[in-house]
């Protein structure tokens, strides 16, 4: 549905002899009906690499296809006419503060030509789908910002479009309004079978939303997939930023050894302790961690200290990953000479 091949944009740099590389031969692919996140620092490129996507930028570099259409080879008219199938949702809502919210959503069907009472009943039926149906007389002043970012979604829905494209699409909300709107898109995707692509900084919405991931630094993609794939690669930097580490406090290792296990739905703690208590009879205590909800699955990343049956533990290690599990053994921290 969306498939970028080397894409590469460069800019001039502003004031001075040279060029800034703002996309720096990035592929992505994102399946029909999928969820996907570009996640990465200030400065990495998201919000370029949104732009490239509805050729509002055009890459100085690679390939551009959406919905089997190779954007890159269009001409500016029949990309305009392309991106009716993809909608747009702003970081700052980009509202028309002279319109009623109604009349925000019908902007886009009234510039498409669509007749007027056809405006309106589409208008109608996209707040009630994002739940202000009662306030499609409102101006966006009398709206809060998380009312507003839906007006804005159902702004975007207006002329159907086959993908929606999220820049920080949640990042002026505060917490309660995040989670409305992100609960919102996971809906709308489903009812009406889109395609997202969500740009976004922050780790807490990919792990809501998304179904799979990128992370970018610097412009390029360097790690990525299915969020149930990188949360249980060995060293995968997405998932270890998805789900950080436990670490070992000072000392840690003195008087046994410490392991850190990533346990899910199939491995679940209860089992990998089963496995070193229970059948290899190690003495085991979890010193620290989490469990979350990422994807749709149960995933953790847990730190054991294991006190008894150390001669053990590299064989009872092998025995978990033999059965899936993501576990390694923490080296000890070197001796402190005073």
């Amino acid at each position: 549905m969306i498939e970028l091949k080397d894409v590469r944009k460069v800019f001039p740099a502003r004031g001075r002899v040279g060029e800034v590389v703002a996309v720096d031969g990035v592929s992505l692919t994102v399946e029909r009906g999928e969820f996907a996140g570009v996640v990465g620092p200030s400065g990495s490129g998201k919000s370029t690499l949104v732009r490239l996507v509805n050729l509002l930028e055009r890459p100085t570099a690679g390939s551009v296809t959406v919905d089997g259409k190779v954007l890159t080879e269009l001409p500016d008219d029949e990309v305009r006419r392309a991106r009716r199938s993809i909608g747009m949702v702003f970081q700052h809502f980009e509202l028309l503060d002279s319109r009623t919210a109604a009349g925000n959503v019908e902007h886009p069907l009234e510039l498409a030509g669509v007749g007027r009472a056809e405006r309106r009943r589409r208008a109608g039926e996209l707040l009630d789908l994002v739940g202000l149906g009662d306030r499609a007389d409102a101006r966006p002043a009398q709206l809060s910002g998380g009312q507003k970012q839906r007006v804005a979604i159902a702004r975007a829905l207006a002329v159907r479009p086959s993908v929606l494209l999220c820049d920080e699409a949640t990042s002026a909300l505060d917490q309660a309004s995040t989670t409305g709107v992100l609960e919102l898109l996971r809906r709308v995707r489903d009812e009406l079978g889109l395609t997202v692509l969500l740009i976004t900084h922050e780790m807490a919405v990919v792990k809501a939303v998304c179904d799979s991931a990128v992370l970018l630094d610097s412009g390029r993609v360097v790690d990525g997939g299915r969020l149930a794939d990188v949360l249980t690669r060995e060293r995968s930097l997405l998932g270890e930023a998805l789900l950080p580490a436990p670490v070992a406090d000072a000392g840690a290792g003195h008087g046994g050894a410490l392991v850190r296990v990533t346990v899910t739905d199939r491995t679940p703690e209860t089992v990998v302790l089963h496995t070193l208590i229970g059948e290899l009879g190690l003495a085991v205590e979890i010193a620290g961690g989490s469990v979350e909800t990422v994807a749709g699955g149960r995933y953790g990343r847990l730190l054991l200290r294991v006190s008894g049956g150390v001669e053990r533990l590299d064989d009872a290690l092998d025995r978990l990953r033999s059965g899936g599990v993501l576990v390694e053994r923490v080296p000890a921290a070197p001796e402190v000479t005073r």
